[in-house]
């Protein structure tokens, strides 16, 4: 393979005066070649071949800006150089944030948990409340009931509704407080 300055030089200006197969060439000519160096960096095939791949398209769009077409590989290498070294940082901070996801402790599960014993408790709770208060507990909160509906349907006045509801929570805070402390 043939990388010598005067043809690298020789296919730019091509490409530049509008020649597309020219580009092909120097494709071609560098691309194993970009390959290699991003895969020395990144040390992932895939990877090294989407970094050589951006690198053209970045190299393809500033050619025009490339003051001396004979220093192209210098220029070219440190383009995907400068790529692989971004894949690289990128993939090290995606490994880190996954290790740290994979070392703390799932809170959402520690919650749920929690949630499952203090319902768990509240239901053991509630059914050693007296039948009355438990009725109007699981109307209220279960079957979302409104205090008028309650009393309509227990054939009682609304202040008794209200009453039975307020002695059921006082005791089940009682009950879960002292379950709590134990």
């Amino acid at each position: 393979m043939n990388t010598n300055k005067h043809s690298d030089k020789k296919l730019i200006k091509s490409y530049l005066a509008g020649e597309q197969q020219a580009l092909a060439l120097l494709v071609e000519r560098w691309h194993l070649i970009f390959c290699k160096k991003a895969y020395w960096i990144v040390k992932d095939a895939d990877l090294s071949k989407d970094v050589a791949q951006e690198s053209w398209s970045t190299i393809i769009a500033q050619l025009h800006t490339l003051q001396n077409p004979s220093s192209f590989k210098p220029w070219a290498l440190r383009i995907v150089f400068n790529k692989a070294m971004d894949a690289f940082r990128k993939q090290s901070r995606e490994r880190l944030e996954l290790n740290a996801l994979k070392n703390k402790p799932n809170s959402t599960a520690e919650v749920n948990d929690d949630r499952t014993q203090l319902k768990e408790m509240l239901l053991k709770a509630i059914k050693t409340l007296p039948e009355q208060q438990q009725l109007v507990v699981r109307l209220f909160y279960n079957e979302n009931y409104s205090l008028r509906e309650m009393s309509a349907m227990l054939d009682i006045s609304v202040g008794t509704v209200k009453s039975r509801l307020f002695h059921a929570r006082e005791a089940l805070k009682l009950i879960l407080k002292h379950k709590h402390y134990k």
